[in-house]
């Protein structure tokens, strides 16, 4: 069975109507990133960085996923197929994606604050982290999300999986956020990658991609049909 790697961005889960952070109109237009996104900024003040994932926490339990999302699940009846996403929301596992590997975390989950325990996770059960949150160390629990100045634990990990597609899919990353970014560098030469995306065809390419210029949604719809004919 042939293997797909889906590689996806905050541009897939736009269309289910979740606010990306750097397009017009996006979060950082209502937050600065030192505020809410970034290690100093939980240590200044936790308050604002717990309200700030508890909204968009809300959010996204409030959304569904889209049609994209569901004809990458629906590709598992024909291929080996792993998704690694740099979004923190968990529609890709709400489609029925059984292996979804989250760079950046995964805000339906939180973890200790304190030293030590960088590994293990705690479910959020509804939508609201508070103050009186605490896991077995003691230390307050903050959202499971990789913030500005953070490692991205899962990088060499992801960098792997890549390695072995016979298939990259591309969508609704602009490539632009890094190290993330770096990782379609980990491809195979022997490898067939697409790239989807609205603005595909002003982007600046490395050989070999196959480009469509589409949204999401579309762009999936137009490859499914492709790939399962």
């Amino acid at each position: 069975m042939q293997k797909i790697v889906v590689f996806s961005g905050a541009g897939m889960s736009a269309e289910s109507g979740i606010q990306t952070f750097r397009d017009n109109g996006g979060l950082w237009e209502q937050y600065r990133v030192e505020d809410v996104a970034t290690p100093e900024a939980w240590k200044r003040d936790p308050e604002l960085v717990t309200r700030f994932y508890n909204q968009r926490r809300k959010q996204i339990i409030e959304t569904n996923p889209n049609e994209a999302h569901v004809a990458i699940q629906r590709l598992e009846s024909m291929y080996n197929v792993t998704v690694i996403t740099q979004n923190i929301d968990d529609l890709h596992e709400r489609a029925g994606s059984k292996k979804v590997l989250h760079l950046h975390g995964n805000i339906r989950f939180s973890k200790s604050s304190g030293p030590n325990q960088e590994n293990t996770y705690y479910p959020i059960l509804g939508w609201e982290l508070s103050a009186e949150d605490r896991c077995p160390d003691g230390y307050r629990l903050r959202p499971h999300v990789v913030w500005f100045g953070e490692e991205v634990p899962l990088l060499e990990a992801a960098a792997a999986i890549i390695s072995t597609a016979d298939l990259l899919i591309i969508i609704g990353t602009s490539l632009r956020v890094y190290p993330a970014a770096g990782l379609i560098r980990e491809v195979s030469k022997h490898s067939t990658v697409y790239l989807i995306d609205p603005k595909a065809d002003t982007m600046c390419l490395p050989n070999g991609i196959h480009a469509i210029t589409d949204t999401a949604v579309g762009g999936m719809s137009v490859l499914y049909k492709q790939l399962t004919s």
